[in-house]
């Protein structure tokens, strides 16, 4: 049970079910299943309703308040209308390295070449009131500098500081020759959409597209069902939040 944020645009959900059948591909002995925390059907208590078992894989770029909130109420709401219900719940999808190299993937689908030393880069995730999940974006960013970049810097499309739109006007006053814009995002909608027109109006060169389906999050996301799954779950009503 792959479990996203949700969005009323309609072309997320789209983004999530192509994800999900590139992982239906490649493993097509298992039942793969989509739930959504808001904006769109099914609900995760909906999607569990009925089921015996379930692995649960939040489809989210960094551990933050749905991850470790969210989902975890819903589980409970779920094993305690059906005790017979046995759920283990994984990690999210980031921190993983695969996906800084989706992230250079995006960005030469945009026509920017991997590492160029005069292109600085702005990483932007969507934000949160979780400072540990910013600071996760702050050191992914600091790590990708080491990729031959002329710098990569991190900013955040709501909650937290710098803006996008910010982060690109300080490279270019410290004198970053092109700057480009990478979005750690998993799907299209409302922030995809600002990221691009106020960076673009910022002065940015270049700005990639969405992680979407590309082929490294398939990967992650088989390699946190094998993770989550590698214990047995022993006795109904079995709730494990993490166990990778």
């Amino acid at each position: 049970m792959a479990v996203a944020h949700g969005s009323r645009d309609p072309r997320a959900a789209v983004v999530v079910e192509d994800l999900l059948d590139r992982v239906r591909l490649a493993r097509p002995e298992l039942d793969v299943r989509s739930a959504y925390l808001d904006h769109a059907p099914p609900t995760l208590g909906r999607a569990l309703a009925g089921l015996r078992a379930a692995v649960v894989l939040p489809l989210l770029l960094t551990a933050a308040y749905h991850s470790r909130i969210d989902i975890p109420a819903a589980l409970d709401a779920a094993t305690a209308r059906d005790p017979r219900l046995r759920v283990r719940q994984g990690e999210p999808l980031g921190p993983d390295p695969r996906l800084t190299e989706a992230l250079e993937r995006r960005l030469a689908e945009a026509g920017v070449a991997a590492g160029d030393p005069d292109t600085a880069v702005v990483l932007v995730s969507a934000g949160s009131s979780d400072a540990r999940a910013n600071a996760v974006i702050a050191r992914m960013a600091a790590d990708w500098s080491g990729r031959g970049w002329w710098a990569v810097r991190p900013a955040y499309a709501s909650a937290a500081a710098p803006s996008p739109q910010a982060a690109v006007a300080r490279l270019l006053a410290a004198g970053a020759p092109r700057v480009v814009v990478a979005p750690y995002l998993l799907a299209p909608g409302l922030f995809a959409d600002r990221v691009r027109q106020e960076t673009l109006a910022a002065g940015a060169t270049a700005v990639a597209g969405v992680l979407g389906q590309a082929p490294e999050l398939a990967e992650i996301l088989l390699d946190r069902y094998d993770g989550t799954v590698a214990g047995v779950i022993d006795g109904p009503g079995t709730l494990v939040r993490s166990v990778v």
